[in-house]
C-alpha cells in the first residue's frame, strides 16, 4: 500500500465523520505522498525568502522605490521583519535568499545572479542563461534545506516592484489580458493601477515572450527572485519537500515551475489566496483549493506560515487516540449518494 493509500485509511480509522476535517485531510494525505510514507512530520519547517529588484520599478509602478527591498531584507536577517515574528509563532525559521537585489545586504544567503534586473518595458529582464542560473540555484538552495533536515517549506519573497514582474509572467502563461490578471499590489492608486497595467502591456509588446516556453516567459518579463522560487518549487520535487507558495508572486513562479515540470503540482501545497486577482486564477488553472481566505498580501512568506498551525493542528488528531478501534465504535462508512 502506498504512503497516500496509507494515510488515508489511517484518516478513516479516527472516531469523525469521514472527511470531516476537509482539505486539511486532503493535505496531510498529500504530504505523506510528498514524503513517501504515512508517518508525516512536519516539525522541521523554514521559510524561504526570495529577494531581489527590478528596472521596471523605475515606470512608478509602484508605492516605494527598490530601497525598501535590501531594507525589508535586512530585518529579515536580523530576525526582526514581520516574517520572523509570524514565523517565530508557529516555530518555523527564517532564510533570506538574495537573488539579485542592487543592494548587497549582510545575513542573507548570497545566491545573486545578477545586481537588479533590467527594465522590462525596454527589453528583457534577463537573459536566458541568466533565468537558468537563478533557477538552479533555487533548487540548490532546497538541497541545502534537505540537508539540513527541513521536511517543509514556505515559499515567499521580497522584491519591490515584483507584482508587476508576477502579473506580466500570469497574463502571458494564461493567457489572459493585463488588466484582469494585475492588482494594486502594496497599495496602488488607481493612477498608479494604470500606469502598472500599461507597463505590463508594453512589455509583452516590446519582448514578445513565448507563451509555451515558460523558460523564455520568465527570462524577459520576470526577476531573479522569481526564478528562484520556480527552482524552490523544483527542488521541492527533487528533494521530496512539500513547498507552500505565498500568496500571488511565489504562485506565479510555482506556475512557471509546472510549466516545466507538470509534476511539481503533487509536490506544492495551497495555502493561502492572497488579494492579487491573479493568485485566484493561477489556483484555479493548476486545480488547487486554497485553505486559508485572510485576504493576506504583506508578502514575505507571511500568508505561507499561517497554513503551519493548522496542519499541526491536524495532524493531533491524524496520530490521536480517538479512533474506532479504541473507542469499540463501528467505523463510518462511505454513504451512497440519495437518488
Amino acid at each position: 500500500m502506498n504512503a497516500q493509500l496509507q494515510a488515508q485509511k489511517r484518516w478513516d480509522s479516527i472516531a469523525k465523520p469521514l472527511h470531516s476535517l476537509g482539505l486539511l485531510e486532503d493535505l496531510v494525505v498529500k504530504i505523506a505522498g510528498i514524503q513517501e510514507t504515512a508517518d508525516v512530520c512536519i516539525d522541521r519547517r523554514c521559510a524561504l525568502v526570495f529577494c531581489g529588484d527590478h528596472g521596471v520599478v523605475g515606470k512608478d509602478v509602484s508605492q516605494t522605490d527598490s530601497s525598501v527591498t535590501a531594507i525589508v531584507a535586512k530585518s529579515i536577517a536580523e530576525g526582526t521583519a514581520n516574517i520572523n515574528l509570524m514565523a517565530s509563532a508557529a516555530n518555523t525559521d527564517v532564510t533570506a535568499v538574495d537573488m539579485g537585489m542592487l543592494i548587497q545586504v549582510p545575513g542573507t544567503v548570497d545566491r545573486h545572479v545578477g545586481r537588479g534586473t533590467e527594465d522590462i518595458t525596454e527589453g528583457p529582464a534577463m537573459s536566458r542563461s541568466q533565468a537558468e542560473e537563478a533557477i538552479a540555484a533555487g533548487i540548490e538552495q532546497m538541497r541545502v534545506l534537505h540537508e539540513q533536515g527541513y521536511q517543509i517549506v514556505v515559499i515567499g519573497e521580497m522584491g519591490i516592484g515584483n507584482t508587476t514582474a508576477a502579473s506580466a509572467i500570469t497574463s502571458v502563461l494564461l493567457r489572459l489580458p493585463p488588466e484582469e490578471v494585475t492588482g494594486r499590489g502594496a497599495g496602488l492608486s488607481d493612477a498608479g493601477l494604470q500606469r502598472k497595467i500599461a507597463a505590463i502591456h508594453q512589455a509583452i509588446r516590446v519582448n514578445k515572450p513565448n507563451a509555451d516556453d515558460p523558460v523564455d516567459v520568465l527570462a524577459k518579463l520576470g526577476g531573479f527572485e522569481l526564478a528562484g522560487m520556480a527552482g524552490a518549487c523544483l527542488g521541492g520535487l527533487k528533494y521530496h519537500i512539500p513547498v507552500i507558495p505565498d500568496g500571488m508572486i511565489p504562485m506565479a513562479s510555482a506556475l512557471v515551475a509546472a510549466r516545466i515540470e507538470p509534476a511539481v503540482l503533487s509536490t506544492i501545497l495551497p495555502g493561502p489566496v492572497s488579494k492579487e486577482p491573479a493568485d485566484r486564477m493561477i489556483l484555479d488553472s493548476m486545480g488547487l483549493t486554497p485553505v486559508i481566505h485572510a485576504q493576506t498580501a504583506l508578502g514575505e512568506g507571511t500568508g505561507g506560515v499561517l497554513l503551519l498551525p493548522l496542519l499541526d493542528m491536524a495532524l493531533k488528531v491524524y496520530y490521536g487516540p480517538h479512533t474506532f478501534d479504541a473507542l469499540k465504535m463501528e467505523a463510518y462508512t462511505p454513504q451512497e449518494e440519495l437518488e
